[in-house]
């Protein structure tokens, strides 16, 4: 049967992105709307209230953003709405993840365009007078300030790409929200209209949306309860997720994600002052160390099948020291010489790995062809009934070890076998 391509989706800095091109939209609509609409409401005798809630209501179901490789994609917004009087205007996309187990997928992230600091009708007219209108659009844009709210983090460590104390709000997001935005200020405000505008009317009415600064804040409403499933709290990042993404896309059960963040944690780890760090290939193995070493929070590195690239990237990050953290399946696998632990890349072959373990002076077992899964090697080892082949553990690690710093030349390595209780029961040393 024909295996079903798997989905791509879409980072939450693209979703942020259009969440703020149609926030920005739905101000400046708001901010434009015809004032001979206005004026005849008022001829009705209608309240003020009836007329602002007129002019809130611009409806945008789906804006189209560019992505940072030249391509464009369409976002369906999930709430959008605006407040004239508060000069405020919202809208909010749910993430698409596509196939990705991505803890963020169908996560609301809203976006809130405000107006502050409007010019003076003078400074405007002036710079009309001496620039043409694309160019005074071009200046609407400038002042684009991108804050972090209600479930975005804070960044409270160094060594990530976001300065101490401001919201992680990753540098190539920002850049999308702010091409966005731009793209939005000029839809909606084409150099015609604002000109035939600026003609009929006085020059503080048809240039309301250009202020001093635009201001867009991000925001996840359910952001900090979906952190507690990240490693957020590793890297200093508190209060909420980041807003993250390279490309825009998520590409289903890609390496990208546990790359950046291997990258990322060796970055803070450094940053910290630390020499030496702690690898692990998933939690369990992680807790044992930590429970009998408790080294600082910020040198523990969950590496999960890279183990290739977490070397390289601990070697060209200067570390002096370098710990590894397996249970037995992948500390097998890394004996034998494995870089990337994944079951995807090929189960283990439990015939080759009961060779291996002879050639590092297993002897000749019983019943080895009722070995099914490494689990049960293991267990066979760990008996009481073949305590004389204990040692074994040792030389797995010792030959993990060996692997491991072939990679990453010239840093020493001590390898930490993990049982499947939680505890560590060998070592390379």
């Amino acid at each position: 049967m024909k295996r079903r391509q798997l989905r791509s989706g879409y980072t939450t800095g693209a979703c942020a992105a259009a969440a703020a091109k149609a926030a920005t939209m739905l101000l400046i609509r708001a901010e434009q709307q015809d004032s001979r609409t206005a004026e005849q409401q008022f001829k009705m005798k209608e309240h003020p209230a009836v007329l602002l809630r007129y002019c809130a209501t611009v409806p945008i179901e789906e804006v189209e953003i560019p992505f940072p490789d030249g391509s464009r994609h369409k976002f369906r917004m999930h709430d959008a709405g605006s407040k004239i009087q508060d000069k405020t205007a919202w809208a909010s996309v749910i993430k698409n993840a596509g196939d990705d187990p991505d803890v963020t997928n169908r996560a609301e992230i809203r976006a809130e365009a405000r107006l502050i600091e409007q010019q003076s009708s003078r400074a405007i007219e002036q710079r009309f007078k001496d620039e043409n209108t694309t160019a005074l659009l071009r200046c609407c844009a400038t002042e684009l300030i991108i804050r972090g709210g209600k479930g975005v983090g804070i960044v409270t460590k160094p060594g990530l790409s976001v300065p101490i104390g401001e919201p992680a709000i990753n540098p190539v997001p920002r850049k999308m929200i702010k091409e966005a935005v731009m793209e939005a200020i000029i839809e909606q405000q084409s150099s015609r209209a604002i000109e035939q505008r600026f003609k009929d009317e006085n020059t503080a009415a048809p240039l309301r949306c250009c202020a001093t600064a635009l201001e867009v804040t991000v925001s996840v409403p359910d952001g900090e309860e979906l952190a507690k499933k990240t490693l957020n709290h590793r890297l200093g990042i508190v209060g909420g997720i980041s807003i993250l993404g390279t490309t825009g896309i998520v590409k289903p059960i890609s390496a990208e994600a546990w790359t950046a963040t291997i990258t990322s944690s060796m970055d803070v780890a450094k940053a910290m002052g630390w020499d030496e760090i702690v690898l692990s290939a998933g939690r369990s193995s992680e807790k044992a160390h930590i429970n009998e070493f408790k080294f600082p929070e910020e040198s523990y590195v969950m590496m999960g099948d890279y183990l290739e690239f977490a070397l390289l990237e601990a070697k060209k990050h200067g570390f002096k020291k370098i710990y590894l953290c397996a249970q037995w399946a992948k500390m097998l696998k890394i004996a034998m010489a494995t870089p990337q632990t994944h079951v995807k890349h090929g189960a283990i072959d439990i015939k080759k790995a009961v060779e291996f373990l002879k050639g590092l002076g297993a002897g000749d077992w019983e019943l080895v062809q009722e070995f099914n899964t490494a689990m049960e090697i293991f267990n066979f080892i760990n008996s009481s009934l073949v305590t004389r082949h204990s040692s074994l553990f040792l030389k797995v690690c010792a030959a993990a070890k060996k692997y491991a710093e072939s990679i990453a030349s010239g840093i020493p390595v001590i390898s930490y076998l993990v049982s499947y209780e939680g505890k560590i029961i060998a070592n390379s040393e």
